[in-house]
């Protein structure tokens, strides 16, 4: 049995080894004391979908942080959630590498939802492993659902099937205004 202290620092480990030599790393460490996120490379351990926060907010039905967290948890199994609170509210379900690559199709369609699946070439602000509550006021970003332990990730499908749901609320809810 591992402590959260040891759970985390496997995660840190695990998050800094997308970076290729130590200095990287380094850097990394740096960027999260100094300012609060440090730019990863997407891609190879794992890649990102960003879901804009209203379609979060209209399959969750709330749009209280703690209770979208929650929400989340339950909806991706457990699986990381980093949420960006400047910029536009938005979250991004951490998956599999090599996920972009098979969601073509599916990623084409949701773009016009500003639903976009980012891998390779790209880098992903990642706030430390310790920052797992919101506070707008401080933080521009936090770990919305952590990672329970190294790798622990969402699984695709289940991304898809928020998504999915997210897209048909926001066009019921559409559909409602207009009547």
């Amino acid at each position: 049995m591992h402590s959260a202290a040891e759970r985390r620092l496997a995660v840190e480990h695990w998050l800094l080894s997308t970076l290729p030599d130590p200095h990287g790393r380094e850097v990394a460490r740096r960027q999260w004391r100094e300012m609060g996120a440090a730019m990863l490379p997407l891609g190879g351990l794992f890649s990102a979908v960003r879901i804009p926060a209203r379609l979060v907010h209209a399959v969750a039905r709330t749009t209280e942080p703690a209770d979208t967290d929650g929400f989340l948890e339950d909806a991706l199994d457990g699986g990381a959630v980093i949420s960006v609170l400047h910029g536009g509210p938005r979250y991004y379900a951490l998956v599999p590498g090599s996920m972009p690559r098979t969601w073509h199709t599916a990623a084409d369609e949701w773009r016009a939802s500003g639903v976009d699946c980012l891998g390779r070439d790209a880098l992903l602000g990642v706030p430390p492993v310790t920052r797992v509550e919101h506070d707008a006021g401080t933080w521009a970003s936090y770990w919305s659902v952590p990672m329970a332990c190294a790798g622990e990730l969402c699984a695709p499908l289940t991304v898809a099937r928020l998504i999915a749901a997210g897209v048909h609320q926001l066009a019921k809810q559409e559909g409602e205004e207009q009547e």
